[in-house]
């Protein structure tokens, strides 16, 4: 098997695929020297860009089958992990959220940027095997535990929009094992019916706090928001986007929303801001060209698979970086609440980038191995 592996590696290899998530990663790390260019962000990115190479190239030249026959020992890695952060003195708090770990000379490390990708292989290895007939409810049900557990911790760490990017991972997986149509508009039901059930137990209970609930006004009644307090982040947002008009701002980088502070954290939340104040419409549109090749060539990934498991892999990760696109270029144009969520390869941020790219190294490692038995 390996020397099928080497001799056809170069010519199956994904090349397309992994140049479009260097690509950008690199007009992304561009955007970040611009937002923040007396700050390092954009150093830390190149840095990131390594490590995730390396990644990358380690998982895509390993077999797959083999990584997914383990995902339980990463699965329960990755728990233990966001139990740590949640220990105090060891987790650190950041924006009222403690979700991240300092790990010496890095920086800050984000445990369920990782978790996402083990949680969705461990969901394949389930939904994976050979089945004749239709999904039952003990396996529906042990499905969300798989994709509860982490949920919870998640939640304890009070990043809900790192929560909403997991959903569609379960949601994905479920809908390509052939769950019964009747369970689906059942799910459909019972979360139209408890999502505002759950706002209003969230706001008499507190759990949904006064800073949260002010982010969802803005949205719901923009013209009435406070410009200049909840409404400040969504503002500052829609201003850069237009001051970008069809081909960028006439201002220097130094003069921008996001240089001058205007614009809260441009690097991460707000990095789709600032490209499209620094490149106007026709740089975002490029941008999301390039978003619809890469998702194109993991979605012909998942078509090309030699099994069910490697195809549910690429598909959870398909439908969680299609959330996390919608989501933060949402709150970007001030359609959505902002709830923190990263722009995958362009905002800063080392466990986001290093994960995705582990997660493009799975979907090349399928494809590597779809004449291999």
């Amino acid at each position: 098997m390996v020397a099928i592996i080497q001799k056809r590696g170069l010519r199956d290899f994904d090349w397309l695929l992994a140049f479009m998530a260097i690509a950008i990663v690199c007009f992304g790390t561009i955007q970040i020297r611009n937002a923040q260019p007396t700050e390092s962000y954009w150093v830390k990115q190149l840095i990131g860009l390594g490590i995730g190479i390396v990644a990358m190239l380690l998982v895509a030249f390993n077999d797959y089958r083999k990584l997914i026959n383990i995902a339980p020992v990463f699965y329960l890695f990755g728990l233990v992990l966001l139990v740590i952060v949640l220990v105090p003195g060891i987790g650190m708090k950041i924006n009222g959220q403690r979700a991240w770990i300092r790990v010496p000379g890095i920086g800050q490390f984000q445990p369920s940027e990782f978790v996402k990708v083990t949680t969705a292989m461990m969901l394949a290895r389930y939904f994976g095997r050979h089945r004749a007939a239709t999904l039952n409810l003990k396996e529906l049900a042990v499905g969300g535990f798989i994709l509860a557990l982490p949920i919870f911790l998640i939640l304890l760490e009070k990043d809900v929009g790192q929560v909403l990017t997991y959903l569609p991972i379960l949601a994905i997986v479920l809908f390509l094992s052939a769950v019964r149509i009747r369970y689906v508009v059942g799910a459909v039901v019972i979360g139209v019916v408890m999502l505002p059930a759950a706002y209003w137990v969230g706001v008499k209970t507190h759990m949904i706090k006064n800073y949260q609930q002010e982010r969802i006004n803005v949205i719901l009644d923009p013209e009435n928001a406070d410009r200049r307090g909840f409404g400040y982040n969504t503002w500052q947002s829609i201003l850069t986007v237009g001051e970008g008009g069809l081909l960028g701002a006439d201002t220097s980088a130094a003069h921008s929303q996001s240089s001058l502070k205007f614009l809260p954290e441009p690097h991460t939340d707000f990095i789709f801001s600032v490209t499209a104040g620094n490149s106007g419409f026709v740089g975002c549109i490029m941008v999301l060209l390039a978003y619809m090749v890469l998702l194109s060539r993991l979605i012909v990934g998942a078509r090309r698979a030699s099994d069910r498991m490697g195809m549910l892999v690429i598909m959870a990760i398909v439908g969680g970086l299609i959330c996390q696109l919608f989501i933060n270029i949402g709150m970007a144009l001030g359609l959505l609440p902002v709830i923190g969520v990263p722009l995958p390869l362009m905002s800063a941020g080392l466990a986001s980038l290093i994960a995705t790219f582990i997660a493009i190294g799975f979907a090349i490692s399928v494809q590597l191995r779809r004449f291999v038995n």
